[in-house]
């Protein structure tokens, strides 16, 4: 019932003291899943993240920061731990959320295509073949956006993991050129060591459009109506 106060009805005293209980205990449940969410691999896939962000910013300034891409290689080798380690502790420890499943991978993606950029802005890499990675990942980011629309949670796959693999095995091999040259250090033998990044390189390009490909075909009653 509704309270008389200077003969008006309060009509609202009871309704806060509900929006009050109900925030209440809205935060209770955030505070109990916040653990949970911000587990140590968690952490680490935020963490990857940051790293990412690091890492534009030093290989964008070398001409102002000494040794930007000495320091690039450094962050981005970090960086690549914490995706193998993170994806470790999960599997191990009982770790695995759905958190993870999607950010994860989108982590790696932040990462590998930030460095992709960089490298091509350097001409190291071509553009043609970045443009293919890049669609291929954005195209599986909004198939997996898709899915969890539709209450589906879409994983790696093990093709995507080895993609990655050779993705982040080309990169190190452009950042290390690249490190070489801050050093001073360009020989015959690095320029094999180049021709050896672009086949790494052009084999990586192959084996993401493969594998997107081949993701989309296994998915693709989410593309579907309903």
């Amino acid at each position: 019932m509704a309270k008389i106060r200077n003969g008006k009805k309060n009509h609202y005293h009871r309704p806060r003291e509900k929006l009050h209980l109900h925030t209440l205990d809205t935060f209770k449940g955030l505070g109990q899943a916040l653990p949970a969410l911000m587990n140590l691999p968690n952490q680490l896939t935020i963490l990857r993240f940051l790293l990412a962000g690091l890492f534009v910013a030093l290989g964008s300034l070398p001409q102002v920061i000494p040794f930007a891409w000495t320091s690039s290689l450094v962050v981005f080798g970090l960086a690549s731990l914490t995706d193998w380690l993170d994806g470790y502790i999960a599997r191990t420890r009982g770790l695995v959320t759905d958190f993870g499943k999607l950010m994860d991978p989108l982590a790696d993606k932040v990462l590998v295509l930030a460095a992709l950029l960089l490298l091509v802005a350097e001409g190291i890499f071509t553009a043609w073949a970045a443009a293919i990675i890049l669609s291929r990942e954005f195209l599986v980011t909004g198939l997996r956006l898709v899915a969890a629309s539709k209450g589906h949670v879409l994983a790696a796959e093990n093709l995507g993991k080895y993609k990655t693999v050779l993705q982040t095995l080309a990169i190190v091999c452009g950042l290390v050129w690249m490190a070489a040259r801050e050093w001073n250090s360009e020989t015959f033998s690095q320029k094999i060591f180049l021709s050896v990044t672009y086949i790494i390189y052009y084999s990586a390009t192959a084996l993401t459009a493969l594998s997107g490909a081949l993701y989309f075909w296994k998915n693709r009653q989410l593309l579907g109506n309903g």
